[in-house]
């Protein structure tokens, strides 16, 4: 159990979004008493994804919001910042550049007055109020979503690429876990453990009762990355994070989330 107030007064930037949203609920959830406050422009988040929230929420650009126009001299005892351009294909560097590193300058500057803290950092998240991303949302989602529909999955030749596939609930409650954090530091919250594409495949046709062979394509990709994996150091032993869920079990969650019945 946190030895954070119940009574704690929590902004979560970003809240609409995929982790955003799952973090919100996870904290409102955990903390009844808490006074939770979102913030999002739903540029890439859903206020759908929200449904049962019962907090504050504030419809604004962080890079262009005044933080203390807006709370005036009210004290947060953390800011969650999940906010930020999140689509990969986005290529536009001034908007990128401009919009995440501006709205986390101010962030920072709003915090360091009232040292407040703020949290993080995290891998290849998937996992339930994701799909209103589109493109964006994991392969875990796509790749499921072209099985339902009695297609080949779609990926890269040739499936050996890996990536640090982590749950949503387990980024969350490492998310949690940070309100206790003692120091500053860099916490990768993630599974530890890089899996292939091609055993993404396998563990979705277990989940799905299918049997599909993938179908690779050409990666039109100049710059691809081929290999992720979280080093959890920091995060077990400051965060005592330790995550629950293995790919195996993160996605037969997922699909009876995402497939009920």
């Amino acid at each position: 159990m946190s030895s954070i107030e119940s009574s704690s007064n929590f902004i979560v930037t970003g809240g609409a979004g995929f982790v955003g949203s799952n973090l919100t609920l996870a904290l409102q959830e955990r903390f009844p008493d808490a006074r939770i406050t979102v913030v999002d422009d739903f540029r890439s988040g859903n206020f759908k994804n929200l449904t049962g929230y019962r907090g504050d929420f504030v419809a604004q650009n962080l890079a262009t919001l005044d933080w203390h126009e807006q709370f005036g001299d009210g004290t947060f005892d953390t800011i969650f910042h999940l906010a930020s351009i999140t689509d990969t294909t986005n290529h536009d560097q001034l908007e990128q550049v401009h919009d995440n590193v501006e709205s986390f300058r101010r962030i920072l500057n709003f915090a360091h007055s009232t040292k407040t803290r703020i949290v993080l950092r995290y891998f290849n998240v998937y996992g339930p109020r994701e799909a209103h991303k589109g493109v964006p949302a994991s392969m875990v989602y796509h790749l499921s979503r072209q099985m339902k529909a009695g297609q080949r999955p779609r990926i890269f030749k040739h499936g050996e690429q890996k990536r640090d596939f982590v749950y949503v609930k387990d980024v969350v409650e490492g998310s949690i876990r940070a309100l206790d954090a003692q120091a500053s530091g860099i916490y990768n919250l993630g599974s530890g453990q890089p899996r292939s594409f091609n055993e993404l495949v396998d563990v979705l046709n277990k989940c799905l009762g299918t049997n599909f062979q993938p179908d690779y394509i050409d990666n039109p990709h100049a710059h691809y990355q081929n290999f992720t994996q979280a080093d959890l150091t920091n995060a077990r032993g400051a965060l005592g994070y330790e995550p629950r869920f293995p790919l195996e079990d993160g996605v037969r969650d997922y699909m009876q989330w995402l497939y009920p019945g």
